[in-house]
């Protein structure tokens, strides 16, 4: 989807598109990160940032997800932080009878520089940062959690491997730019590390701030083939996630066990 500031707005192109991938036979479905709202600045996203457990975002998620029958990892959305004044980019993961079942704060934050295209992105100045990864079991396997710029530090997709995960989600606003670099290469190397399925729901188009995010939408299995994949548009993408598959890859391709680490102590 291609978010605007409209909560509303945001919202009923969300239903439609759950009802589209509930209709299509979906039992678990990924939203994009800022699915709720994109503000003409950062800072805009302070003003419909819910506590925990109480707002509209949140009531709309899980009654929708109840009414549906279907579970849904909320792509991200702000969620006020006890401490400070900013927000945090929350995913949260509702279950048919419409409970919150887990909820991951974004632990990396963009803080970018792109010179050569004029683009310079500071999430530091309106949210912070999580400090603890999360994983939830589903109809659909164990799910690891990220969000966008996650998608860039493998370690966390590891310490959410050896937590079990056997799907990764990751939901992400990816900027043109950096997309078209990197977006297909990532994904499909954290499928490969971890022998696991990566679900993928990006933002596409151009938003009020004028950023324009780069789509390609995709479902990775865990030999790093990609399944599905939309590159702009709105719309579902659908795969089927084979949990056997994964669990014989990583049986008979045992890498996750192969890993070694150590530290350095003495000189040459």
């Amino acid at each position: 989807m291609s978010s605007v500031d409209s909560v509303q707005e945001n919202l009923r192109t969300t239903e439609r598109l759950l009802q589209q991938a509930q209709a299509e036979g979906c039992v678990l479905a990924v939203l994009p990160e800022n699915f709720a709202y994109i503000g003409k600045r950062d800072t805009d996203k302070l003003a419909i940032a819910e506590r925990e457990g109480n707002g509209p975002i949140q009531d709309f998620l899980s009654r929708t997800a109840q009414g549906l029958s279907i579970w849904v990892v909320a792509g991200s959305m702000p969620l006020k932080t006890p401490e400070t004044e900013l927000c945090y980019g929350a995913s949260y993961v509702f279950d048919t009878e419409g409970r919150a079942r887990s909820c991951y704060r974004k632990i990396h934050l963009f803080d970018v520089d792109l010179p050569e295209r004029g683009e310079s992105y500071r999430e530091s100045e309106s949210m912070d940062a999580g400090d603890l990864p999360r994983s939830v079991a589903t109809p659909v396997g164990h799910l690891g959690l990220s969000i966008c710029y996650d998608l860039r530090f493998p370690e966390l997709y590891r310490r959410l491997a050896d937590e079990g995960s056997e799907v990764y989600t990751v939901p992400a606003a990816f900027t043109f730019a950096t997309g078209t670099a990197h977006w297909h290469t990532l994904l499909r190397a954290r499928a490969i590390e971890n022998l696991a399925y990566v679900i993928a729901a990006g933002q596409h188009g151009t938003h009020p701030n004028g950023r324009t995010t780069y789509g390609h939408s995709m479902i990775v299995d865990p030999w790093g083939r990609v399944l599905a994949e939309q590159e702009a548009g709105d719309g579902v993408v659908v795969a089927e996630i084979d949990l056997p598959l994964a669990r014989k890859l990583r049986k008979e391709f045992p890498v996750l066990q192969h890993r070694r680490l150590w530290s350095t102590t003495k000189d040459f």
